[in-house]
């Protein structure tokens, strides 16, 4: 019903065969797979691009978090020692 039979495949492929030849075709396949290699490779390459940054940026992140929390946990023991020295001169 208008679907394409394993026949009608092979006369279409050995008629690309008799027209272009072996030869030709084989290196048509191999231009074709290194072009999707390479097509592969510039992707992962980008995707490693944007994993190391991401890397980078979540590393500088807690590095900031902790520069900021170490001046309020000085401010923080600070104090209640000042009022632990307030409480000995008073009593």
């Amino acid at each position: 019903m208008g679907g394409i039979s394993i026949w009608q495949l092979l006369i279409i492929a050995l008629i690309v065969v008799l027209l272009f030849g072996t030869k030709k075709l084989r290196t048509l396949g191999g231009d074709l797979g290194g072009a999707i290699k390479g097509f592969k490779n510039a992707m992962s390459s980008e995707d490693e691009k944007k994993a190391l940054e991401e890397q980078k940026a979540q590393q500088a992140a807690p590095q900031q978090t902790a520069a900021q929390q170490q001046p309020e946990q000085t401010a923080q023991t600070a104090q209640p020692a000042q009022k632990a020295e307030e409480k000995k001169e008073q009593a």
